[in-house]
């Protein structure tokens, strides 16, 4: 452990006009609410670091030693529309932390207050917001998708409006980067080619360190981030994630899940479910991910196009589908409880999700009860979960049959589809529990949630595996959750 972790400015020293440099605006009455004690022992950070008379520290009062915080610019498309000009409007890169293995970590304060890139905003974060990024960041991380990570969170009595008038607070976000494909096109669309390929070494040298000095860097850099983008996108479909607010400059160089605002995991199988609702024209909905997530990286490949041919830009593209199928049926065999790839298993699956979607089935609990499945026993905790129970069974004799090819114990299947089928994922009425709480003051629910999610292939007691009640499946998220 160490009290003072080492950072870097590399965003601010070998980029200069990508960025502005400002202190963040602290929070009146700032508290440390909560923190990630797995996340600080991974960065090597001292528990002294997380008591109260250092809350400074995570509220933008103070600056540990080598940090220089900057406001990074960037543009993007948002819904489908160039919206010109954003940047960090409510966030600060404070530095990059230097890891003694050789990693780099950007330290991110979220509701860090106004920069020049806040437009109509105020620069701030409120506390529910915050919580829903903490978890997410975290559930996901837990789940094994590539995500940013979520450290601190701080409460204050600085009121923010939003529909109604709530709490400040402030989040300290974790990631390798923050480099998004909104930095890239925020270039392109000025006419200044040049930083866009400035841009492009600057990753490759910190990201994509191999492909330093290579006549192909570019080519096989933007094929990476094709692939990693397909891959990270068929992860969410197979836990039932849905991002909501899938704008270009939400979307990570290296793959991430960033910038949780409106996301939610599917309740009922619902393929067309839209989660933002101020996505009126349900352009993120749960099932156009994987059409948005390609028409993201063809935004990206044009602001590449000055120095990467038109060929090779389209030829990375190609492969986005393919990869995006690969690693979805990859996923989906595993959680289906299949080692071998056979014929008839797209038609098992499809047939499954019919079935799910007439009967509004609970994503994530159908396929954990999948999981104790017996190829010799017809019988099934799960047959009660559909009124169907005709079409249910047909399918069902027919997937145990095709569990026999396999020719693997009923032990070691149920084993492996457990560690593929979480038993816990972050329902939005769970994370809405744990805000009410600490809006109270009360962190225990958001405590043993985290907990839970930080296990989400173990078994649960209590209600965290349950269907939502009601409420909770009459919640809504906008842009400002």
């Amino acid at each position: 452990m160490t009290e003072n972790p080492v950072f870097n400015n590399t965003w601010r020293d070998e980029l200069p006009g990508f960025y502005s440099e400002l202190s963040p605006t602290p929070l009146h009455n700032a508290r440390l609410l909560y923190h990630n004690r797995q996340l600080a022992d991974d960065l090597g950070l001292s528990a002294d670091l997380f008591h109260a008379a250092n809350v400074g520290i995570w509220s933008g009062e103070t600056l540990l030693p080598g940090m220089q915080p900057v406001a990074q610019v960037y543009s993007g498309h948002q819904f489908g529309v160039w919206a010109g000009q954003l940047g960090d409007g409510r966030g600060i890169l404070l530095g990059e932390q230097q890891l003694e293995d050789g990693r780099k970590f950007d330290w991110h304060l979220k509701g860090a207050g106004l920069t020049p890139y806040s437009r109509m905003g105020d620069g701030r974060a409120v506390l529910r917001s915050t919580i829903r990024e903490f978890l997410a960041s975290e559930a996901m991380f837990a789940l094994g998708i590539p995500t940013t990570r979520a450290l601190t969170i701080v409460t204050s009595d600085t009121p923010v409006r939003r529909e109604t008038t709530e709490q400040g607070a402030m989040l300290v976000r974790v990631a390798q980067s923050h480099v998004r494909f909104g930095h890239f096109e925020h270039f392109y669309y000025r006419r200044e080619p040049e930083k866009v390929q400035q841009l492009a070494d600057y990753v490759i040298e910190h990201h994509w360190p191999e492909l330093v000095g290579q006549a192909d860097r570019y080519e096989r850099w933007f094929r990476d981030v094709v692939e990693r983008t397909a891959r990270l996108i068929a992860h969410w479909q197979t836990v039932g994630f849905a991002h909501g607010v899938m704008n270009t400059d939400n979307m990570s160089i290296l793959g991430l899940t960033m910038d949780y605002g409106p996301y939610g995991f599917l309740d009922d199988y619902q393929p067309d479910y839209i989660c933002n609702h101020s996505d009126h024209q349900g352009r993120y909905a749960f099932d156009n991910q994987p059409a948005v997530g390609l028409w993201n990286l063809q935004r990206l490949g044009q602001s590449l196009s000055p120095f990467i041919a038109v060929d090779k830009l389209n030829d990375a593209l190609d492969h986005y589908q393919f990869a995006l199928m690969r690693a979805f049926g990859q996923r989906m065999r595993a959680k289906l409880g299949f080692t071998t790839e056979q014929k008839a298993d797209n038609e098992i699956l499809t047939e499954l999700f019919g079935l799910m979607e007439k009967e509004g089935s609970d994503y994530t609990r159908t396929f954990r009860m999948l999981s104790l499945t017996e190829q010799k026993d017809a019988n099934s905790p799960l047959r009660d979960e559909f009124i169907d129970r005709a079409g249910f069974d047909s399918w069902f004799t027919r997937y145990r049959e095709r569990l026999q090819i396999e020719q693997v114990s009923d032990e070691e299947r149920q084993s492996a589809m457990k560690a593929a089928n979480p038993a816990v994922v972050l329902r939005n009425w769970l994370a809405q529990r744990a805000i009410s709480a600490a809006e109270q003051g009360d962190i225990g629910e958001l405590e043993r949630l985290h907990l839970a999610l930080s296990k989400p292939f173990e078994d649960h007691e209590g209600d965290l595996t349950q269907r939502p009640p009601d409420w909770g499946k009459r919640l809504e998220v906008s842009c400002s959750s």
